[in-house]
């Protein structure tokens, strides 16, 4: 289905469909949530996926044991949004459609700056501050670069930190990081953390 033919099923829907709402920024300042997959099709057409993580898991059952495979997607634009989801299905090509959309549908706004003493350049190039997520064993903190420095971080959250826009970073981790989601979730966690951070008006 096409957006052209997309009919909403929820009042957010039909408030970008009517041109209400005409970004994915107006969308969150409002704090409004993203209630259907096509809201952020429609508001960020231009946005990148990848697939971080496909395993096969079983569940034990009356009728014995069920095997499905789990993907894990990383859905971003590059420029202040990422979303992180999962999908199970049976089939592969399933189970990456539904962590697509699942990361669609836990897209959020990601506060960028310049926080590193080093560089003090003023650009959205790195994080503002020094911020930490946790996700089952895992912690991680982002601690804000100078320009040019990179993304000194493990592949997981490599892959989050570059959907997000981050450019320059540098990440300490604590914990079991071998786990993939609760890595990437870790670091999904400290880039929403972004926005809770209330920044003093003069440095």
């Amino acid at each position: 289905m096409s957006l052209e033919e997309w009919v909403p099923r929820t009042k957010i829907g039909w408030m970008i469909k009517e041109g209400k709402i005409k970004s994915i920024s107006e969308l969150f300042a409002n704090h409004f949530r993203i209630t259907e997959v096509e809201i952020v099709d429609y508001l960020l057409p231009g946005l990148e996926q990848e697939i971080i993580d496909i395993n096969l898991v079983q569940k034990q059952t009356a009728a014995g044991e069920r095997s499905k495979f789990r993907a894990i997607a990383v859905v971003g634009n590059r420029d202040g949004f990422v979303g992180l989801g999962t999908g199970k299905a049976v089939h592969v090509v399933s189970a990456i459609e539904k962590a697509v959309k699942d990361a669609k549908m836990n897209l959020i706004p990601v506060r960028r700056g310049c926080g590193s003493w080093e560089c003090a350049c003023g650009a959205s190039h790195s994080v503002p501050v020094k911020v930490v997520g946790k996700q089952g064993s895992v912690k991680i903190e982002l601690i804000p670069g100078p320009r040019g420095l990179g993304i000194v971080a493990g592949e997981a959250a490599r892959v989050v930190l570059e959907l997000a826009g981050i450019e320059d970073v540098w990440t300490r981790t604590y914990g079991e990081t071998r786990t993939t989601l609760s890595f990437a979730s870790a670091t999904y966690e400290a880039l929403k953390n972004t926005n809770k951070i209330i920044l003093p008006t003069m440095w």
